[in-house]
């Protein structure tokens, strides 16, 4: 019994989330957010150099492909949120791999934008 729950609860923490702020043309679209952590070994322009070199900016995000977000986090690198059609991560990872590696070291995370949520429960409480 135990199992059978944990098993429902566990479907209901991965069903997808959708939100009004998710909204796009493609309903199937999610946020990916993109750590592009400095390579600290190297100096800024370095990491500028490679990037150029690579044609990273020319190539990301692959067109079409809307920017959420893009912030810079001093002392760790950039924080970029995509909003990605599921047939189209692979050009995201292309474009990822192609540009950035060797300039930054890069992490993925599957993302919602819980703002709204919180919102709303403040409203409550309140």
């Amino acid at each position: 019994m135990k199992l059978k729950l944990l098993a429902a609860a566990l479907c209901l923490c991965l069903a997808p989330i959708r939100l009004p702020s998710q909204a796009s043309s493609d309903s199937s679209a999610f946020l990916l957010t993109i750590f592009l952590r400095h390579d600290q070994s190297k100096t800024v322009d370095e990491i500028n150099e490679h990037s150029q070199k690579t044609h990273f900016a020319e190539m990301f995000p692959p067109k079409g492909i809307e920017v959420v977000s893009w912030y810079v986090m001093m002392g760790i690198g950039q924080v970029v949120t995509l909003r990605v059609p599921p047939e189209r991560l692979r050009e995201v990872n292309l474009a990822i791999e192609r540009g950035a590696w060797g300039g930054y070291h890069t992490e993925f995370y599957a993302t919602y934008d819980y703002k709204p949520i919180w919102e709303a429960a403040r409203k409550v409480r309140q």
